[in-house]
């Protein structure tokens, strides 16, 4: 049966194009459904204000009736005009197996990006650095996490057959969480607490860490100012993530650590995992989905590491120890047992020096590829 490919129009179709991942991995025990209201609320222009600097399209894959595959197309123009490369993204990509879907999917982005003079194709990427980002080609019997999304292994086996080739890597690490303190990292935290003079700060609820807010996300900014396609996020993002991601999050599972001045030098924010909630949920909070989120909240064994970041100034000067003999501190209190990492450059070595207190495997990586439009 030939593949028919469609624009998204509407929203019967964006149902459609949400919707497909959910059906494609119903029960697979690896695979963790993402929130679905994240999922609208991400891909729609009125929604997301990513689009004040981005243009989308979506498409789907239809076998007769049926979708069988799907694609965004993403052109980020502060990327382009902060890196000045010329490249259009793909995002959002899933298909069954059948090499001929990938194809006239990849065809689409590659035909849009040839009418905008782009020079290359990239992905997988979302609008931001914050979105879900890269194909899974390790790891494929490991449990997903929120932050990375789990793909079949026929799918960097397809996309290379396209002629996409890698761009970058991103790896990820599942961390053993010792049951009582290492005193070695205890000391040297200690030390540079001291002689940098900084100041450790402690919350009890999500309300408390909504005044430094603003200043976590500016040092995102510049924290990650050099990372892989990192642009920096506006002032309406920052609102925009503030209100959706501050709301729920676990005060005890948060580290800031301010300088003598008061003002932030490193954070690091995890949270309980929410891996097993989501594949019960099936990704949806009500009925009595968040029922299951709430419960894993409250009790776990593993954790999410979603984002740490150190002041320039302040780098390579042990303030990485202190961040993490605070993390450690935190999970012994709730009686944590593993960690994962989530995904991080395979060249940031700054970001792996993190785990070498701990015993740490790796266990996944993923791909960013690219081709050339000619």
């Amino acid at each position: 049966m030939s593949i028919v490919i469609k624009e998204v129009q509407g929203k019967k179709d964006l149902a459609a194009f949400i919707d497909l991942p959910y059906r494609l991995y119903k029960n697979h025990p690896y695979y963790i459904p993402p929130l679905r209201f994240d999922e609208e609320a991400t891909l729609r222009k009125d929604k997301n204000p990513a689009f004040e600097y981005c243009e989308a399209r979506y498409w789907l894959a239809y076998k007769g009736n049926r979708v069988v595959g799907r694609i965004a197309g993403i052109i980020n123009k502060a990327y382009i005009e902060k890196w000045k490369d010329r490249h259009i993204r793909f995002g959002w990509i899933d298909f069954e197996e059948d090499e001929a879907i990938v194809k006239a999917l990849m065809q689409q982005v590659e035909e849009w990006g040839r009418e905008l003079g782009m020079d290359a194709v990239h992905g997988p990427l979302g609008f931001t650095d914050l979105d879900h980002e890269g194909t899974l080609i390790e790891g494929f019997d490991q449990v997903g996490t929120l932050a990375a999304l789990y793909n079949y292994p026929y799918y960097p086996v397809l996309m290379e057959k396209q002629g996409y080739q890698k761009h970058t890597d991103w790896v990820e690490y599942r961390v053993k969480v010792p049951q009582r303190m290492d005193e070695k990292l205890e000391k040297i935290a200690s030390i540079v607490e001291r002689r940098l003079q900084l100041k450790v700060m402690r919350f009890k609820k999500a309300k408390e860490l909504l005044p430094y807010a603003p200043a976590i996300f500016d040092l995102i900014n510049t924290a990650y100012s050099d990372l892989y396609g990192v642009v920096p996020l506006t002032q309406r993002q920052i609102d925009y993530y503030t209100k959706q991601y501050f709301s729920f999050i676990k005060a005890d599972f948060v580290s800031l650590i301010l300088d003598k001045d008061d003002k932030l030098a490193a954070f690091g924010i995890t949270m309980p995992s929410l891996s097993k909630a989501l594949q019960r949920s099936g990704g949806r909070l009500f009925p009595f989905g968040f029922l299951h989120l709430l419960q894993a909240m409250r009790k776990n064994n593993t954790a999410d590491l979603l984002m740490v970041a150190i002041r320039k100034d302040l780098q390579g000067k042990g303030v990485n120890s202190l961040l993490m003999s605070e993390t450690l501190k935190s999970y012994i209190r709730n009686g944590i047992q593993f960690a994962e990492t989530n995904h991080e450059l395979e060249d940031n070595k700054k970001v792996q020096s993190l785990w070498e207190h701990f015993d740490a495997t790796l266990h996944k990586r993923r791909r960013c590829y690219i081709k050339q439009l000619q």
